[in-house]
């Protein structure tokens, strides 16, 4: 019957029903199990992040500020200026892209303490190029700007930043363009998320998570269409905890950047210990005012 639904046309509006919740069940996927379960209860009372309707938190369980043991972080608002701005750049060194599934592979291993850094062309305005440090020190004295923690990735690119800073919940966008995958026109899936914004490496890599969350969380995402993200104790969803463990390590491994450790907030809410406090000015490394 799953093997029907998945891959044949008659049972299209069923496929529907299953698929837009299990294509793409929390706007992005994040591994860090050892943390997704905190509740509100822990030392940071507030979660980070920008909830929305769909969050199912508040205001007071969860905003874009993290103020823990003595230290206060909030991100700027990155409004169309900033993020016009961001799509100026133009990336030198694009990744290669996925030539096979990686999820067929175990997750990578990240270098603990490693960052992706931001180098501008000084010979081209508006040019730049990417490269792994293993520190955040050593980026810096090398005159890169940090502009995620983990190493680069297939997403890591500012192109790729513009779409995490304009739009906080991806989950309704990328559900749309799983569904165009449904009888294996794969192409049409991703398609779809390159027009979403994402570069063609990155929109990779969200096929496959999605791909890989549809064969892995049906049992626990089918009973919860159109769920909030979180539990009222602050703790995410069951079908969005599975979408993070099962698909979550090779997802953050292989694209580089996420919003968390990006020091982006989403309609996700995050312990403000996974977050990592990134604030992405770029116009100042050009010339232009910061």
């Amino acid at each position: 019957m799953l093997h029907r639904c998945l891959f044949g046309w008659k049972s299209l509006s069923i496929c529907c029903l299953i698929s837009f919740l299990l294509f793409s069940c929390t706007g992005e996927p994040q591994p860090d199990s050892n943390v997704a379960d905190v509740s509100l209860g822990d030392s940071c009372q507030t979660l980070f992040g920008l909830p929305t309707d769909s969050t199912g938190l508040d205001k007071s369980q969860c905003a874009p500020t993290c103020a823990c043991s003595g230290q206060v972080w909030t991100p700027p608002t990155y409004d169309s200026e900033w993020i016009a701005d961001v799509r100026r750049w133009n990336l030198t060194n694009p990744p290669t892209l996925l030539t096979s599934d990686p999820y067929e592979k175990p997750a990578p291993t990240i270098s603990k303490g490693s960052v992706c850094g931001f180098l501008p062309d000084p010979e081209k305005e508006n040019h730049y190029s990417l490269q792994t440090y293993d520190s955040k020190d050593l980026a810096e004295k090398a005159g890169a700007r940090v502009t995620h923690f983990g190493p680069c990735g297939l997403c890591s690119s500012l192109m790729d930043l513009s779409v995490y800073m304009e739009k906080p919940d991806l989950t309704g966008p990328v559900r749309q363009c799983a569904l165009k995958g449904l009888g294996g026109d794969d192409e049409a899936a991703l398609k779809c998320l390159e027009d979403i914004g994402f570069t063609k490496p990155c929109a990779q890599i969200w096929f496959y998570n999605t791909t890989h969350t549809r064969k892995e969380c049906l049992s626990e995402c089918v009973s919860r269409l159109n769920a909030p993200h979180h539990e009222k104790d602050g703790s995410l969803n069951a079908c969005i905890q599975c979408d993070e463990d099962k698909s979550g390590p090779v997802f953050k491994a292989i694209s580089g950047r996420t919003r968390r450790n990006s020091g982006l907030a989403s309609a996700l809410c995050r312990p403000c210990a996974t977050v990592k406090p990134v604030t992405h000015r770029y116009r100042a490394l050009s010339g232009q005012a910061p």
